[in-house]
């Protein structure tokens, strides 16, 4: 699966880091990529050297006290393997509404 393709790395150029800060949960969220063990929100990114760059917001399978604000790499999303299975970009997310506190409501 393409995790970034070009329509959602042209959004990206809309939200580079930083430009949502002090948005809180009504910042935009851009793209949401999963895997069975977690959900990932990032809603900033921006290309930086030959990877791209997100910050956003991971939500925990292991409970809310572990989910977190963070920066991570396309290239560390891409080499997440485990039992067969690999990060993938949620297809449905909705395109309306989307911000960090529609994001944590649907994940709960």
């Amino acid at each position: 699966m393409d995790l970034l393709p070009s329509h959602t790395r042209a959004e990206f150029a809309l939200y580079p880091i930083g430009a949502q800060e002090g948005r809180g949960d009504n910042a935009v969220v851009v793209v949401k990529f999963f895997f069975p063990a977690g959900r990932y929100t990032f809603y900033e990114g921006e290309p930086r050297d030959n990877d791209f760059l997100f910050f956003g917001y991971c939500i925990s399978p292991l409970g809310e006290d572990c989910d977190e604000w963070g920066y991570v790499t396309l290239s560390e999303l891409a080499s997440v393997k485990a039992h067969g299975l690999t990060m993938e970009r949620d297809l449905h997310f909705p395109i309306a509404e989307r911000t960090v506190a529609e994001a944590r409501r649907r994940a709960a």
